[in-house]
């Protein structure tokens, strides 16, 4: 099989979706390495470690687009690599359809089939290649949040830990699971007044066993969110519905809860965002606000410490990558049925239960 990589482009992505050592053993099972140059100077990695485990380096996207049967990529494709897909091809990305109708429809009339990084089911029903991603993203959230919690980011003023004598920032996190998790152990870290809310009571058990005093543990009801935000410096949204577009846990109007420069990190931005306001935003131009909160919603966090997420994406995508490669797809989905969950699009038709439901599409079973 012909294995494609094509640079990153979209706005302060420096991700590559294979490392060196992929390609050696792509190679070594008998398969070509098409990798785009200087796709993974982002990551650290230079055009010749690729070469030196046997790649081919293109100069063109096209050309890796033309010539892969399979195109292993990060993010989801932008609207110029739109074209360059077809039919007879696999996708293997992140595509988090159910935040973009237009990306869903452009997709699906490619004829592309699309595997989505993030359904991919684990063999316990996790979401593995979802996951590193997610422990990124948390312990940035809480990076970024003390960024912008200073004054000339038109934050409220406020050090995540305090000082003798003054209160640390309160910081609450909306969902418990892998994000949430990661952010509430690097704020309790900052010694910041950590508050999760969760609505499965089994979770909120393990969490309120494995965190710090610091850390609380709170059921996410309408009541509490209203609560917590009265009293909040720092909101991470950190909810995940696995291929749909998340629930709207803070209006427009829960904003005048809120202490003015208080800031909110939208980590469920990749499928929608967990609060009405949310539109997405990049490395760039990180934040906006809105009645005097600091919204910061970056579509791909990870992105940013470029090196890290490369190698932490990469260990876990590999292996599937290595076995669409030697089975093809059928086998592989057959064989390990956590694959066919990943399948989002197949011939024209939406595989994904979830997707279809999101913008009434015909859902069409994969396999």
């Amino acid at each position: 099989m012909i294995v494609g990589v094509p640079s990153e482009i979209k706005q302060d992505e420096y991700r590559v979706a294979l490392l060196p050592v992929g390609v050696e053993e792509l190679t070594a099972a008998g398969h070509r390495v098409l990798v785009q140059k200087g796709a993974g100077l982002g990551s650290g990695i230079a055009d010749q470690l690729y070469v030196e485990n046997g790649a081919e380096i293109v100069e063109t996207a096209e050309e890796v687009f033309a010539n892969a049967e399979l195109v292993v990529k990060v993010k989801e494709p932008q609207p110029s690599e739109w074209p360059m897909l077809r039919a007879d091809q696999m996708l293997f990305t992140y595509f988090h359809f159910a935040a973009d109708e237009v990306l869903t429809r452009s997709v699906l009339d490619t004829g592309v089939t699309a595997i989505a990084y993030e359904t991919l089911r684990g063999p316990s029903g996790d979401l593995p290649l979802l996951t590193p991603m997610s422990e990124v993203a948390g312990r940035m959230s809480i990076q970024e949040g003390a960024k912008f919690l200073e004054r000339p980011q038109e934050g409220r003023g406020i050090l995540l830990g305090g000082v003798p004598g003054v209160p640390p920032a309160h910081i609450v996190i909306l969902g418990g699971g892998v994000v949430g998790k990661n952010a509430a152990q690097i704020a309790a870290g900052f010694q910041a007044d950590v508050a999760i809310l969760d609505i499965n009571v089994d979770r909120l058990r393990y969490l309120e066993d494995i965190m710090p005093a610091n850390v609380n543990t709170l059921f996410s009801d309408r009541h509490n969110i209203r609560e917590q935000l009265q009293l909040a410096d720092l909101v991470i949204g950190a909810v995940l519905i696995p291929g749909a577009r998340a629930p709207k846990l803070v209006s427009k109007a829960d904003l005048k809860l809120m202490k003015p420069g208080a800031v909110i990190i939208d980590v469920a931005v990749d499928q929608g965002g967990c609060i009405e306001t949310t539109r997405p935003t990049t490395h760039a131009e990180p934040t906006y606000i809105v009645d005097s909160i600091v919204h910061y919603c970056v579509t791909n966090m990870p992105g940013a410490v470029g090196r890290t997420s490369t190698y932490a994406l990469c260990n876990v995508t590999f292996p599937y990558v290595l076995r669409i490669a030697n089975d093809g797809l059928e086998t592989a989905a057959t064989q390990t049925p956590g694959i066919a969950a990943a399948v989002n699009m197949h011939d024209r038709q939406v595989t994904n239960q979830a997707v279809a439901d999101t913008f009434s599409l015909a859902f069409h079973p994969f396999g």
